[in-house]
């Protein structure tokens, strides 16, 4: 029986359970020494150094990021439609709104010229989202931003270790956040890491995870509950000792898929852009349902579908928008394995599917 390849495939070993094993032993298991070690090494091997703040999921750490750079109700924060649904939720739980913008067709980023359009006197942000690994136009949104007076937000979920003409994402806006959900290219169980190069961002982003406190029963201001625990940041520091070399597997073996796939539309990389490869992602024109299906049930390949639904027609949101570049992504857009657990027999098996599945439907 042919082994199933997966669209993605978390590696936890023997390190990792070690470490969680020591913490168990330490009796320390929420937030602490490992949180604050853990920090202080993302900071170190991913953000050039930027200031660090752990929280306990992705989603928080953009909440919470907002939240501590002033954005509230009546503000506007222009976000893609073509990313998870998170993205926008974060704004909207802040009581601002967010503003839908359509995406750069060949790296599924948001489109600057798009974003430019959607301007409002009540805009005060840019939160564009580095996917699948390829980071966004960020000089482009920066050169905005300054010209209107706008803050600029990452979220860099899917882009640990990108970059962009030398520079890493996570050090371009207010601040950025870094999910660490187990599909991510490290994970710590669940997580997330926000960046920041402002200090007093750090401060409120440390008070607001932590019930308003920095000091125990001295309360400044209302807070959450969003620590990160020892077991989890224990997990992470494992993991951030490898995921740059899982980083060069992934290019590797996106690098092979770029050599040998034919007949579908591989990933392109902007100028400048170091891929990280979250994701692979392909487009696939006509039918990408029926594609998908044949390399589970013919091949037992798996892929992903994201996003088949554009945020802003979710029913959370419920909008009737043109965009055109978003509505075709989410029709074709299709995600092959890419993972660092792949071997050579099953890169060349997915090579062989896709190539004749493509000249099936050609």
């Amino acid at each position: 029986m042919t082994e199933f390849i997966p669209a993605a495939k978390p590696i936890i070993g023997a390190e990792e359970r070690a470490a969680v094993d020591a913490v168990l032993a330490s009796g320390m298991l929420a937030q602490g020494a490992e949180v604050a070690a853990f920090e202080q090494e993302f900071s170190s091997v991913l953000l050039d150094g930027r200031a660090v703040v752990a929280v306990n999921s992705g989603t928080a750490g953009q909440h919470l990021g907002l939240l501590a750079a002033g954005v509230g109700p009546g503000d506007e924060v222009i976000v893609p439609s073509f990313t998870f649904a998170a993205t926008a939720n974060s704004v909207a739980l802040t009581g601002a709104t967010p503003v839908f913008a359509d995406i750069d067709p060949d790296t599924f980023c948001l489109d600057p010229a798009d974003v430019e359009a959607k301007l409002t006197e009540r805009t005060v942000g840019i939160m564009p989202v580095h996917l699948y690994g390829h980071p966004a136009d960020m000089v482009a949104f920066e050169r905005l931003a300054e010209a209107h007076d706008l803050a600029v937000f990452e979220d860099a979920a899917q882009a640990h270790g990108a970059s962009l003409h030398g520079r890493r994402v996570g050090t371009f806006g207010r601040f950025a956040m870094f999910s660490l959900y187990p599909t991510k290219n490290m994970t710590s169980g669940e997580g997330g890491m926000v960046s920041t190069g402002e200090a007093e961002v750090e401060r409120m982003l440390r008070l607001l995870r932590n019930q308003g406190m920095e000091r125990q029963y001295e309360n400044e201001i209302v807070g959450f509950n969003a620590r990160m625990t020892n077991l989890h940041a224990a997990i992470g520091r494992v993991q951030l000792t490898k995921v740059e070399g899982w980083t060069e597997t992934r290019r590797r073996n996106a690098a092979f898929l770029d050599r040998h796939l034919e007949g579908v539309a591989t990933p392109p990389v902007a100028a400048g852009a170091e891929h990280v490869y979250h994701q692979y992602t392909i487009r696939v024109p006509e039918d990408r349902d029926g594609f998908a299906t044949a390399l589970r049930e013919e091949y037992a390949i798996g892929s992903g579908v994201y996003y088949p639904i554009p945020n802003h027609r979710l029913p959370s949101f419920g909008l009737e928008l043109d965009l055109p570049e978003t509505e075709r992504a989410a029709r074709e857009a299709l995600s092959l394995p890419v993972h660092p657990s792949l071997g050579d027999d099953e890169l060349e098996r997915i090579v062989t599917a896709v190539n004749t599945l493509a000249k099936a439907g050609s």
